[in-house]
């Protein structure tokens, strides 16, 4: 879900409510991270709104923390352990992600379980047209996108030790199950004929094939760190959502910046492709299967309808925070204001052909 990038951009001195020792870290930091030598500097990065996500910087290297958010949090979430543990195990397979150094579910160092990674360096782009790479390269960053996200899919989850990561099997149920009884059992948040339609429409025609990977849940260009000056994914950040679940649904995730606009999440919709260069979600999706080493993604326009249901079940979910006055984001409102205008998108491409 996208704000302007200058909201996520670089680091600010640590708001209020998320200091940190210092003294109390350092001790840590020599204990658990190899070659590490002080002072210590603390900077919090803007972007990291979910688990707050800290610049650590000493004389010789630079180092990220994210924590849990102090304060009550619902069970499960803001799961730091599960986005360090998927992360060592990627690393280890080959996969970019950040180098992780150490866990630590000690409250007593910073208040929360938090784990410290390598800062990568590159760039992120936060616009999906590319602004700032020439015409003739955009192609070549789509192309590695698409392509890192198909090299996730293709890693076996038992050979990488991630086989007890979530449940084989039934993703596309589970999420469909989980995510409308929270929509029904919203009642401040209100129901849409829509969303109502959208959700008997996907449970009736769940796609047979159930296949099971890794799945990031949030891959977006915003969440990919590229080379300084290539076309080259070198870190994927971001796994709080990951999982086991269905690959197409991930994918199709992903393919909804063809689909959506800017201000909904880093979207490409009414983006001139051709005087962009910028391949279509035909082109881009044969990349993928391609790299996958499949001929097509059977059933693509399901996943699509899927990906818009739970993007709007997400922001319903935010319209009734809103209704309720707990939403913390200032981009709350507009993220509520956008439900049905998703909703209705969903059950409209119901009766649209896919792409694949």
């Amino acid at each position: 879900m996208s704000t302007s990038p200058q909201a996520n951009v670089g680091t600010t001195p640590v708001r209020a409510g998320y200091e940190i020792d210092a003294a109390r870290l350092t001790e840590w930091l020599r204990a658990n991270v190899p070659g590490y030598a002080g002072p210590l500097h603390i900077e919090q990065f803007k972007g990291g709104q979910s688990n707050p996500t800290y610049k650590l910087i000493t004389p010789d290297a630079c180092y990220v923390l994210r924590r849990k958010p102090p304060g009550p949090i619902l069970p499960g979430a803001h799961a730091v352990e599960r986005e360090a543990r998927v992360q060592s195990a990627l690393g280890e397979a080959g996969f970019p992600v950040p180098r992780l150094h150490a866990l630590c579910t000690d409250e007593s160092i910073v208040g929360t379980p938090f784990y410290v990674m390598d800062l990568v360096e590159g760039r992120i782009f936060w616009d999906a047209t590319f602004p700032e790479v020439s015409r003739e390269q955009r192609p070549e960053y789509f192309r590695a996108m698409s392509r890192t996200l198909a090299q996730l899919h293709r890693l076996d989850p038992r050979q990488v030790g991630l086989d007890d990561y979530g449940r084989t099997g039934g993703y596309v149920q589970r999420q469909l199950r989980r995510l409308s009884d929270q929509y029904r059992t919203d009642a401040l948040a209100g129901r849409d004929d829509n969303m109502d339609r959208l959700i008997d429409w996907l449970g009736e025609h769940i796609p047979a094939d159930d296949r099971t990977a890794i799945v990031h849940g949030d891959f977006r260009c915003d969440n990919v760190i590229f080379h300084p000056h290539r076309p080259q994914v070198v870190a994927v950040l971001d796994w709080e959502l990951s999982t086991l679940g269905h690959p197409f649904a991930d994918f199709a995730y992903h393919a909804l910046m063809y689909h959506v606009p800017p201000r909904i999440v880093a979207g490409l919709r009414d983006a001139d492709l051709g005087a962009l260069n910028i391949p279509s979600e035909k082109d881009y999706l044969t990349i993928y299967a391609q790299t996958l080493g499949i001929d097509a993604i059977a059933d693509y326009n399901y996943y699509l309808c899927f990906s818009l249901f739970r993007l709007a079940a997400i922001f319903h979910g935010i319209r009734g925070r809103v209704a309720r006055g707990t939403a913390a984001s200032a981009h709350a409102q507009s993220r509520a204001d956008a439900f049905p205008w998703l909703a209705e998108m969903g059950w409209r491409q119901t009766s649209l052909a896919s792409c694949g």
